[in-house]
């Protein structure tokens, strides 16, 4: 007797179109905010007001903080998620990357070598969160489990580090340029270094709340 070959076909779900380009719900409200915030805080720096885009800074540090806690809380397609990887760190390239840069040439880094390391802090953190980007995404693919460590220096963590910086500006005068040129390479090597950082439990972001609390009231004071 002929054999007879039975194909299964196996119904795979497809991503739900809307009429508008993207995905749109309380998962990326934070991501969205923090973005909006940094964009104020570039005007600010462009007509001299360092001081509130330093505010500006720490607030979207806050609002990336708290976005992947968030976005956890919801049963995401595997669309979603990938959705949420690429636009959490195009905001963070925004916030973390074009932002400092911004604050750096309003403070005084307008020519020469100073001026050059501008340019080449935002492509560091570029370049480190594109390779989170691909990291992330082969990981998820492989298991379900929550990352425990990143690769370098998460770009993040300069909305805590640039407003230390900032609280020496009256202390170094016209010196504080060349500290913020100098804090600026540091933390670009570190993006791209391969040093593990683990990340922050619940306790650790409440320290880092607590830090962030004690640096607003420095540089408000």
């Amino acid at each position: 007797m002929a054999k007879r070959r039975v194909r299964l076909r196996v119904k795979t779900k497809r991503p739900i179109k809307s009429a508008m380009i993207g995905y749109y719900n309380y998962t990326v409200v934070l991501t969205y905010l923090a973005v909006a915030i940094a964009f104020y805080g570039m005007t600010q720096a462009m007509h001299g007001h360092v001081l509130n885009a330093i505010i500006a800074l720490m607030f979207a540090g806050l609002c990336d903080m708290f976005d992947g806690p968030v976005a956890r809380r919801r049963k995401r397609t595997e669309h979603e998620k990938r959705f949420g990887i690429q636009i959490d760190s195009l905001a963070d390239v925004i916030c973390f990357g074009v932002f400092p840069a911004i604050i750096g040439y309003s403070v005084g880094l307008t020519h020469g070598w100073m001026f050059a390391i501008l340019p080449l802090y935002v492509l560091a953190a570029l370049s480190r969160l594109a390779y989170f980007n691909v990291t992330e995404e082969v990981r998820q693919e492989g298991t379900d489990e929550k990352r425990h460590a990143y690769e370098g220096l998460p770009v993040t963590s300069v909305a805590l580090l640039i407003p230390a910086i900032y609280g020496f500006n009256e202390l170094l005068g016209p010196r504080f340029p060349l500290v913020y040129a100098a804090g600026l390479i540091c933390f670009s090597l570190a993006f791209l270094v391969r040093l593990k950082v683990r990340k922050l439990g619940p306790v650790g972001m409440l320290i880092v709340i607590g830090v962030g609390i004690a640096e607003l009231i420095w540089v408000l004071l």
